[in-house]
């Protein structure tokens, strides 16, 4: 039987590259994106991993902040896959990176709607097929700002605070079901979303690093495939982070 995994923020950055890992594991993925000129690169990505690894694809446009688009998500999965859902992967995310004082309601509400509660609705959605089964994977991508504050990031560090919490909740719940979950928190990781630093930002963070590096989306995805495949961990944090930080 094909297996089948959902990505949201897919389309790009670490996201794409979870995608691509999944693929070469033999999984069909549904590849989320939000914005419009994420569509090219998500319809790309679904004739990549088709024609390299055999597998299919299917991309949807859906916003993770609304409950709604992401039932479009499942949904379109079980259209096109069935309802054995075996993994979710809930990485879509974004940063402000505004000081606390300067920061909006509206934008940290957004925040956290798309990092924490698309986390959830996900999770929330995909869960009743994976109880069905008796079987299943759910990998969230924290950050680092989830284990440590994070200067002019603090409605940042709680969404991602918030997604290990919910990791181990829900490892404790659902664990007699046969269904792990599991988080990855990333340190500095070269992404569009780092590269908002500009070089001198970026040398700035690492000169911190133990071990003298900025992180690949390679180091990310690689962790994500280790946590679909380890049977006996759940409700754990796995922290990519050049020892940056050491939970």
């Amino acid at each position: 039987m094909a297996k089948n995994a959902i990505v949201t923020g897919g389309s790009r950055g670490i996201g794409r590259d979870i995608v691509k890992r999944l693929a070469k594991m033999g999984y069909n993925v549904v590849i989320d994106f939000v914005s419009d000129t994420s569509q090219k690169l998500a319809s790309d990505l679904v004739s990549e991993i088709k024609s390299q690894y055999g597998v299919e694809g299917v991309a949807v446009q859906a916003d993770v902040a609304e409950y709604n688009s992401c039932k479009r998500i499942v949904d379109t999965a079980v259209k096109n896959f069935g309802s054995n859902i075996d993994v979710l992967v809930n990485n879509a995310a974004i940063s402000n990176g505004i000081s606390f004082l300067k920061l909006t309601p509206e934008q940290y509400t957004r925040l956290i709607n798309v990092n924490l509660m698309g986390c959830i609705h996900c999770s929330h959605l995909v869960m009743p097929y994976m109880v069905k089964a008796n079987e299943g994977c759910i990998v969230n991508i924290s950050s680092i700002g989830g284990l440590v504050g994070v200067s002019s990031g603090a409605d940042y560090s709680a969404s991602k605070g918030g997604v290990i919490a919910i990791t181990r909740s829900l490892a404790l719940e659902f664990g007699k079901y046969n269904i792990r979950v599991n988080s990855v928190a990333p340190g500095f990781i070269l992404t569009d979303m780092l590269k908002k630093a500009g070089e001198e930002g970026i040398e700035k963070k690492r000169k911190t690093v133990p071990l003298k590096g900025i992180g690949e989306v390679g180091d990310i995805s690689q962790c994500v495939e280790y946590l679909v495949n380890a049977k006996y961990v759940t409700g754990q944090t796995i922290s990519p982070n050049g020892g940056v930080v050491m939970p």
